[in-house]
């Protein structure tokens, strides 16, 4: 004999809830790992973008020694201001503590402030624009050696290390190198944009890998956080 919560059409006496309530809710477990999917994604484009901006800078002051001054201050004030762009981006997109963000935030502003004085009006020597130039690569630099030392689990954390070594070191050449003439500033800085560039496109292409690997299981081990707990009456 059958009862009448038994028949096709009945309707669930008051008080009691469809057993599909039972069944753990994980629509939003995806919904989060894609979020930090994206974010990651997110972080390894900017740095393959400043990569290249780094390489296409360095490959045009060296096929063009005989750039003037002008010429020359509007070239890298547009990459100091590309690079500062990303880097602001970075800054707020990227999984960092608190203290970290505050320096690449500030490492950001000072390469878009010094790329805005770079387009102000005709530079007054070479002296100034090796200094911007070096000021920026040292703060940069400074700023990706901290964050890879204090994240042990970054995701391409060797390649972060030699980039932030490589770029202060890059900084202090410029701002202690004695520079006569545009040609060899321009030699110098093409040559350090390549090698930078370069090593900022295998760190993207590093970390890219890095977090493919890592990103299912952080989403596996996200997801028993966002199960419904077993209804009361079970």
């Amino acid at each position: 004999m059958t009862s009448p919560s038994d028949s096709p059409g009945a309707v669930p006496p008051p008080g009691t809830e469809p057993h599909t309530q039972d069944k753990p809710h994980t629509p939003e477990a995806p919904l989060v790992g894609g979020v930090v999917a994206a974010l990651a994604n997110t972080g390894w484009q900017i740095l393959l973008t400043m990569g290249l901006a780094g390489i296409t800078l360095g490959v045009i002051a060296l096929v063009w020694p005989g750039a003037t001054l002008r010429v020359a201050g509007v070239l890298f004030g547009v990459y100091l201001l590309v690079t500062g762009v990303f880097q602001l981006a970075a800054a707020f997109g990227a999984h960092v503590p608190g203290h970290l963000r505050v320096l690449h935030f500030i490492t950001g502003a000072a390469s878009i402030l010094l790329g805005l004085i770079c387009f102000r009006g005709p530079l007054e020597s070479i002296l100034l624009l090796a200094l911007w130039i070096g000021f920026s690569w040292l703060l940069r630099g400074t700023t990706e050696t901290a964050a890879a030392a204090s994240a042990p689990d970054m995701p391409a954390r060797d390649w972060h290390l030699v980039f932030g070594i490589l770029g202060a070191l890059a900084g202090i050449v410029m701002i202690i190198m004695p520079f006569v003439t545009i040609a060899t500033l321009t030699l110098v800085v093409g040559v350090m944009a390549i090698v930078l560039g370069l090593t900022e496109v295998v760190r993207a292409i590093r970390t890219r890998v890095e977090i493919g690997h890592l990103a299912p299981g952080s989403t596996a081990e996200r997801r028993p956080l966002f199960r419904a707990r077993p209804h009361p009456q079970h």
